[in-house]
């Protein structure tokens, strides 16, 4: 159950605020500018909150199913791939503030290895009905 709702919160918290909060934000009117500062704390904070979650996405993983399987199942390769995405947006937002498309890059990494993960199983979860015991 943890493992599912830290990844509805932070892969539902980064698409949410570029399909929804920022296209409603320039609907109701809101300056160009400041549009564009609020993106840039917004994501700054939404990515390092999704690290946090994926570190414990990772926790949750390594005591289910072991260690290898940050390499050997795709659901830690997943959590590798977004983990990867935070550290390069950060690195690229620290050292490289003006170069905008690798920050988007890696943003765009860190959600689609989201959304790819949210199809696969929760860890422990065989994804069989459970058979009620007598």
């Amino acid at each position: 159950m943890l493992w599912q709702l830290t990844q509805m919160l932070w892969v539902g918290g980064l698409w949410l605020l570029h399909l929804g909060v920022l296209p409603a934000l320039g609907l109701i009117g809101l300056a160009p500018l400041l549009i564009d500062e609020l993106d840039g704390l917004l994501s700054a904070l939404l990515v390092g909150f999704a690290a946090a979650c994926v570190i414990l996405q990772v926790l949750v993983l390594v005591r289910t199913e072991g260690l290898e399987s940050l390499w050997r199942d795709i659901r830690g390769q997943l959590l590798l791939m977004a983990l990867y995405g935070c550290s390069m947006y950060f690195v690229v937002h620290v050292w490289l503030p003006q170069a905008l498309r690798w920050q988007l890059f890696s943003y765009l990494v860190l959600g689609f290895s989201g959304l790819v993960l949210v199809i696969q199983p929760a860890p422990g979860w065989s994804g069989r009905a459970r058979e009620a015991r007598p």
